[in-house]
């Protein structure tokens, strides 16, 4: 939005504070174990400090701002990510962050108008993990409108995932019929996902971005 560069990076490389950071992204290992945890936070702060300074008065303390810093610093973040790979360095982007957001913005001291987004972890890699699976391209890219999915593109798009042996497997040890149920009766249910809205709303409010 308009080249503000609406994001902020804080570096963390002690282990105080990383340890501090784990049981906010459920204590995954590499949380400590990485040498550096980036975590990437939409600022709006900044931003309007400097409107301020300079005789200007900031009208950013709103959702659609939050949404523009967001969207920045996702940009910036995906960005980050392609510039390691072609550094040969490791990182492992964290969906964590945004599931307990005031603990976050407590411990990194984060002030009004700026908000947890992304984290990274990152270090020079020791293993070479196999990709992940993806969909296939057209599951996902619609030509000139949305082509909602009948139950027949869902069975052609999501085969391939769903006989990998590894998620064979995922079914079989969750005692689940499908994969999605793993998904929504395990993983990301329902309950969770309300509860984790209500905390992400308050934060939002707390730091400024909803009235």
């Amino acid at each position: 939005m308009g080249n503000l560069q609406l994001y902020s990076v804080i570096v963390t490389r002690s282990r105080e504070m990383k340890q501090k950071l784990s049981p906010v992204h459920f204590n995954q290992p590499m949380v400590i174990e990485a040498p550096v945890v980036l975590t990437i936070c939409a600022d709006f702060n900044r931003t309007s400090t400097w409107a301020r300074c300079r005789n200007a008065e900031p009208g950013y303390d709103n959702f659609l701002s939050f949404i523009n810093a967001a969207t920045d610093a996702l940009l910036f973040t995906q960005t980050l990510c392609n510039l390691m790979d072609e550094e040969g360095l490791g990182y492992c982007y964290l969906g964590t962050t945004v599931y307990q957001p005031q603990q976050i913005i407590d411990l990194l001291h984060l002030p009004r108008l700026t908000f947890p987004i992304a984290t990274l972890t990152v270090g020079w890699p020791d293993e070479e993990p196999a990709l992940s699976d993806r969909l296939p391209a057209e599951s996902f890219v619609h030509e000139e409108r949305y082509n909602d999915y009948l139950a027949s593109d869902i069975d052609r798009f999501y085969n391939e995932k769903e006989q990998l042996e590894e998620n064979l497997n995922f079914v079989r040890i969750n005692h689940k019929e499908t994969l999605a149920q793993v998904f929504t009766d395990i993983r990301y249910t329902r309950k969770d996902n309300e509860a984790m809205s209500t905390t992400l709303l308050d934060a939002l409010k707390k730091q400024g971005f909803l009235g």
